[in-house]
C-alpha cells in the first residue's frame, strides 16, 4: 500500500493506494479532490483511497473521505481505470452542494449507482463495525445515510427504541423497516417514504450470510437471536461482506 501527499496550499489531501494505481494517478486523485474542496471552501483534511486488483483498466474503486462543518463525509465509486476517481469527485460536488443548501437534500436511488449484489457462494465478513448507534428520525437517518453515500444505514429509532435501517428504494424514494413496529412514522416527514411490512426476522449471523449471498441481496437487516439487536450485513464492493452491529445494552 502506497501513501502519497503533496505538499501545495490548500487543504491537505492524503491519497493511499492498493494494487497497480501510479504516481501519476495519486497525483491526479490529489488535485482533483482538492478542486471540488475548494468550490466549496472545505479546509478539512481528506483522505483518498484507490483500490484495483488488475492493470489501469481494470475496476477501480475510489473513497473520499472529510468533514463538512465537523462531521465525517464519505464518498465512494467504482469505475474503469481512472473514471472511479472522476465518478468519487462528481459525487462529492454533489454531495456538498446538498450539505450546503444549494441543491435539494436527496431523497431517491441514485440512478448512475447500483448497489452491490449478485448471487454467490457464502462468502467471509471482512470488515465489522460495532458501534453506538445513533439516535434519529427517518430524516435524520437518511441525511447521515447520504452524507456517508451508504445503500442502507443502521440506526436507533427516535419514536420507537428499536433498531430500524433506512434505504435507498422505490417508489417514494426511501424505505425503512423496524425490528418490530410496522406502522409508519407518527411525525411527520418532509417526504413521504414507504415502510417494510414485514418484521425483521431472526437470523444467525451464518443464516444471514447464506440468505444474502444465496438470493443476491445487497445488504439484510435482521435481528441476531443472541442479543435480539438489529444487524446490517451488506455487500462490499470486491465481493466479501461487512457487519454493522449496536454495542449498546439491548433492547427488550
Amino acid at each position: 500500500m502506497n501513501t502519497e501527499k503533496v505538499a501545495v496550499s490548500g487543504p491537505t489531501v492524503a491519497v493511499v493506494s492498493r494494487g497497480p494505481i501510479t504516481a501519476m494517478e495519486q497525483v491526479r486523485a490529489d488535485r482533483v479532490i482538492r478542486s471540488v474542496l475548494r468550490r466549496h471552501h472545505i479546509e478539512s483534511p481528506a483522505s483518498v483511497r484507490l483500490a484495483r486488483s488488475g492493470t489501469f483498466g481494470a475496476t477501480t474503486i475510489a473513497q473520499v473521505n472529510t468533514r463538512f462543518r465537523g462531521t465525517a463525509i464519505r464518498v465512494q465509486a467504482e469505475g474503469p481505470g481512472g473514471f472511479a476517481l472522476t465518478f468519487a469527485a462528481e459525487r462529492l460536488d454533489r454531495q456538498l452542494d446538498r450539505l450546503t443548501g444549494t441543491a435539494e437534500p436527496r431523497w431517491a436511488p441514485d440512478p448512475g449507482r447500483a448497489a452491490p449484489a449478485f448471487v454467490s457462494a457464502d462468502r467471509a465478513i471482512v470488515r465489522r463495525k460495532h458501534c453506538h448507534l445513533n439516535v434519529f428520525d427517518p430524516v435524520g437517518a437518511t441525511a447521515a445515510m447520504d452524507r456517508m453515500d451508504f445503500d442502507a444505514h443502521l440506526f436507533t429509532d427516535a419514536e420507537t427504541g428499536e433498531d430500524a435501517v433506512v434505504y435507498w428504494a422505490g417508489p417514494l424514494g426511501v424505505r425503512m423497516a423496524r425490528q418490530r413496529q410496522l406502522r409508519p412514522p407518527l411525525t411527520a416527514t418532509w417526504r413521504p417514504l414507504t415502510m417494510n411490512p414485514l418484521p425483521t426476522r431472526d437470523f444467525t449471523e451464518a443464516e444471514a450470510i447464506t440468505r444474502l449471498c444465496a438470493h443476491g441481496l445487497p445488504f439484510l437487516f435482521f435481528t441476531d437471536p443472541s442479543d435480539r439487536r438489529g444487524r446490517l450485513l451488506y455487500r462490499r464492493y470486491d465481493g466479501d461482506l461487512g457487519l454493522v452491529a449496536g454495542n449498546d445494552v439491548p433492547i427488550e
